[in-house]
């Protein structure tokens, strides 16, 4: 089932983070048995170069290439769509407005304002026919709710067409609430509360990233209702599979 089906139906759905502009990692973690994996163009310094390089590796592995943008922008967006992304990640999306305005950036008129332009997604000018008739239909739309702003507005912006899911941000969240990082706030779980009550009462699909790749951490997230699920991202992957070998030979020189 393709990711966006996923979507539609509701259905859980397994993915990962990229934070790292090689190749060979976007490869391996293409090919590991995920169902998407997100550039990270926000919080990286993977260039929009590098972006489409990746793009074009996850999708010749067969599944889903997401971006996150740095931010909501329309000229931003619609170079990573010209790029290939099937789909996009929007950080602070607020309110009904800024939700309108990125399914704008990623759909064609009527539906949206994006500009035609012939890059690697219209296959350089020779598949823009079938391009441009599925992609309104097919292109994936993410909005990430990471302030208590967004929480207050969150059915307006779930309402929105062309929205397919969201996305929580906890940290910002928490310190959109004046408590950066510290999640037992009664103020932080009211609002994780109302985001997740409100997602299921409207059925929509609620996402969530859980850094620390633990299978325990993520059966705690599906059973709270969350669907679309990042596992993880590259460079910690690497580093704890380093980190426990050595300490696993450590503790061999001890003995």
């Amino acid at each position: 089932m393709k990711l966006k089906e996923k979507l539609r139906k509701n259905k859980l759905s397994i993915g990962s983070w990229l934070s790292l502009s090689h190749p060979s990692i976007a490869e391996i973690l293409a090919r590991s048995g995920f169902e998407w994996l997100t550039i990270d163009m926000e919080h990286s310094v993977i260039s929009l170069k590098e972006s489409q390089n990746l793009i074009g590796i996850i999708e010749s592995s067969g599944i889903a290439p997401l971006v996150r943008v740095p931010e909501n922008s329309h000229s931003f967006i619609k170079r990573v769509m010209d790029a290939g992304a099937h789909g996009i990640i929007v950080p602070m999306v607020n309110s009904k407005e800024e939700a309108i305005k990125v399914v704008k950036a990623v759909k064609y008129p009527p539906m949206g304002t994006r500009g035609v332009g012939l890059a690697r997604a219209q296959g350089y000018g020779f598949n823009f026919e079938n391009y441009s008739k599925r992609i309104n239909k097919d292109s994936i739309v993410i909005v990430q709710i990471e302030h208590i702003d967004a929480i207050n507005n969150l059915e307006e912006i779930l309402n929105v067409q062309g929205v397919d899911a969201s996305m929580l941000g906890p940290y910002d969240l928490s310190a959109s609430l004046g408590y950066p990082g510290d999640f037992k706030r009664k103020e932080f779980k009211l609002a994780i509360k109302k985001y997740i009550q409100t997602c299921k009462k409207m059925g929509k699909v609620a996402g969530y990233h859980v850094v620390h790749p633990d299978p325990q951490l993520v059966r705690v997230k599906i059973l709270e209702g969350f669907r679309f699920i990042a596992v993880g991202f590259d460079a910690l992957y690497l580093g704890l599979i380093a980190r426990n070998t050595l300490s696993e030979i450590t503790k061999l020189k001890k003995d």
